[in-house]
């Protein structure tokens, strides 16, 4: 009888490897053992070397697993999710940003309308947006029809060309669900004013430039007289790199030093997050995955059209963005600043006393 090796992976994770390298099953059982295997220690890259599956595939399939899981239970027709266990993993990780009450009604809307992984990212976008609204604008009802008809209505009302204006127009039609949404549309066919659209704010997105910009954190052991003990149990500061971050061992806190700009200064209850750049609103389409640090005052939940808010997402994560009307959710605080960390062309060229002299 052979004794396994020492580092050998277990049974059941060289099953799951071979069914994702077989492709066995459906994305919804490749999803689940994707899954399985990052929860048994396997890094993205390491089950890309073992299956084929990349790493954005892999994240892909898990995601919209979960937006699958949150339609199971009869949430829709056994129809719909016979589809979708089949085919449309690309379409389910798009509807990742609804609430999991709405997911179920837009799966069914996605299907009914036959819409592809494209047209179902503008219609989850369109149906995130009304969500917000504390009440469906008149005429308009809940459906997802009219939530995505409302989109393409406030669009075609801002287009001067008749070619673009009618086109926008046709999709509105389309989707209308309610008579009152149908009317309102074709109102436009005969209105011909052009509603220009309330533009987003600029980010409050600064970099910092200079040494003196950036503070540095030294950590204070109390008042004199010390004694020995308090003064040999401090714990040596690591500080970050990038914005000179400090983590206590102790505790799961951090500190970081901030210039002290008016708008830090001024904020009642200032907090800090760190996020990519390609996270933040209206960035998602940049390739900078850069750290950037975000303020929010969390004292400022007064909605104004001019300032992004972070609010609660319906998964319990915050959320950030600009709302043009006041949304139906609590907001939680306002985006003060954003900071994206200094520029160093030779980071070691900076550990050089005899440079830094001269």
């Amino acid at each position: 009888m052979t004794t396994p090796a020492h580092n050998s992976p277990p049974a059941d994770t060289e099953a799951l490897l071979l069914q994702l390298r077989r492709k066995q099953g459906t994305w919804v059982d490749w999803a689940a053992a994707c899954q399985s295997l990052q929860k048994m220690g396997l890094s993205p890259q390491a089950i890309f070397e073992g299956t084929g599956f990349e790493p954005i595939q892999q994240n892909q399939i898990v995601v919209a697993g979960q937006v699958y899981q949150s339609i199971t239970g009869g949430a829709v027709s056994d129809a719909v999710l016979e589809h979708f266990t089949a085919r449309g993993s690309d379409a389910l990780y798009e509807l990742r940003i609804l609430a999991k009450e709405d997911r179920a009604r837009a799966v069914q809307f996605i299907h009914d309308q036959g819409l592809d992984s494209e047209e179902v990212r503008d219609i989850a976008k369109a149906l995130k947006e009304y969500a917000y609204r504390s009440e469906p604008p008149k005429g308009f009802t809940d459906h997802p029809g009219d939530a995505v008809a409302f989109s393409y209505w406030g669009l075609a009302r801002q287009k001067s060309d008749l070619q673009a204006r009618s086109r926008l127009i046709a999709q509105g039609l389309r989707f209308a669900h309610s008579g009152g949404a149908r009317s309102a549309i074709e109102k436009l066919l005969t209105d011909f004013e052009v509603v220009k659209e309330k533009p987003a704010p600029r980010l409050p997105l600064f970099r910092l430039e200079t040494d003196s910009d950036i503070p540095c954190v030294v950590q204070l052991l109390g008042e004199w007289p010390l004694s020995v003990d308090v003064f040999q149990a401090a714990l040596p500061a690591d500080p970050d790199p990038l914005f000179g971050i400090v983590r206590s061992s102790l505790a799961q806190q951090a500190w970081v030093p901030v210039p002290g700009w008016q708008v830090v200064i001024t904020a009642q209850d200032p907090v800090a997050l760190l996020l990519p750049f390609n996270a933040l609103p209206g960035q998602q389409d940049s390739s900078s995955a850069e750290m950037v640090l975000v303020l929010v005052d969390r004292q400022q939940q007064a909605w104004d059209d001019n300032s992004y808010f972070v609010v609660a997402g319906d998964d319990g994560l915050l959320t950030m963005g600009w709302f043009d009307v006041e949304p139906s959710k609590g907001l939680l605080g306002r985006v003060i600043v954003i900071v994206r960390p200094k520029k160093v062309l030779d980071e070691d060229y900076t550990q050089e006393l005899w440079q830094i002299d001269e």
